[in-house]
């Protein structure tokens, strides 16, 4: 058995399609450690397929119903609307609500990890009667097992409002990916 050692494998060619080839046919690929590394995974992106009622004064837990993708079936899309990473590591976590007539005062949209607040956006409508986009993202470490994050919207406007979900154009979203150990 012959071994080959190099620094970097470079593709040049004028014709066909890129493709660098390693090993024949049916032949397997063993990789140091038994994984890569660099992936941006578990990742997973939901959105609200349906507008959901939000109560004034309350913070209320956004109930991100369809996935678009999640890799590795960490996001729970029906009981408890979160995200509980399988693999430790620092992750990328974001998340948009679309707040329709909302009358007046504070717009907040929240991430929570375990419980409790991670962060926060907000923004004071004033006495605008409009619809209101609102985004938030925070970057956090998970431990792999049991940290879950969740999204959170508050509104106090007076009085109820809807939390816009809409099939053809998402509007109200919540997702996350891993970014490194």
């Amino acid at each position: 058995m012959s071994k080959l050692f190099v620094d970097e494998i470079v593709h040049q060619s004028s014709q066909g399609s890129g493709t660098i080839t390693i090993g024949a046919s049916g032949e397997s690929i063993t990789v140091p450690n038994g994984s890569l590394t660099g992936q941006n995974y578990p990742a997973f992106e939901a959105f609200l397929s349906v507008s959901q009622s939000i109560p004034n004064d309350t913070v209320t837990k956004c109930n991100i119903d369809t996935e678009v993708f999640d890799t590795d079936s960490c996001y729970d899309n029906s009981v408890n609307y979160r995200f509980t990473p399988n693999v430790a590591g620092k992750y990328f976590i974001y998340g948009q609500v679309y707040v329709e007539n909302l009358s007046s005062d504070t717009l907040q949209i929240r991430i929570y990890k375990n419980g409790s607040i991670l962060t926060i956006g907000a923004i004071n409508t004033g006495s605008l009667t409009a619809s209101n986009m609102l985004n938030v993202t925070t970057m956090d470490t998970a431990n792999g097992s049991s940290d879950y994050y969740e999204l959170y919207c508050y509104q106090d406007s007076g009085s109820s409002t809807n939390l816009n979900g809409n099939a053809s154009n998402k509007r109200s979203f919540f997702g996350a990916y891993r970014i490194g150990a």
